[in-house]
């Protein structure tokens, strides 16, 4: 099992390989600073939206789902979801990034 980072260290180190990355990004919502879990808001220029959610694979490793769905969803469905998970849990970080592939500026397996 990998060591788990402090979500605001992580949240940092994403902003900045978004910036390096020419995927500006920004906080739309702090969360918890040391056990927060992330959803990661992907817009691309047409205005289709993919949200990620952070998740763990069998053996512990940091995994993301397309929360939204394969295909990009509009802002109304994206926000909608993202409430819906902030009732659940109320120390998610939320982060957008422009994102013309809907790819994230970070490595990571996307389930």
């Amino acid at each position: 099992m990998e060591p788990r980072v402090k979500a605001q260290l992580w949240v940092q180190m994403a902003l900045r390989l978004g910036d390096k990355d020419g995927r500006p990004g920004m906080v739309l919502r702090r969360g918890d600073a040391d056990a927060g879990g992330v959803l990661v808001v992907l817009r691309n220029r047409e205005g289709g939206v993919s949200v990620l959610s952070q998740t763990r694979g069998e053996g512990g490793e940091l995994a993301w789902l397309r929360s939204t769905g394969d295909e990009p969803v509009d802002q109304t469905k994206a926000d909608a979801y993202v409430a819906r998970q902030l009732k659940f849990d109320p120390d998610l970080w939320v982060i957008e990034f422009e994102a013309p592939d809907l790819l994230p500026p970070f490595e990571g397996k996307i389930v």
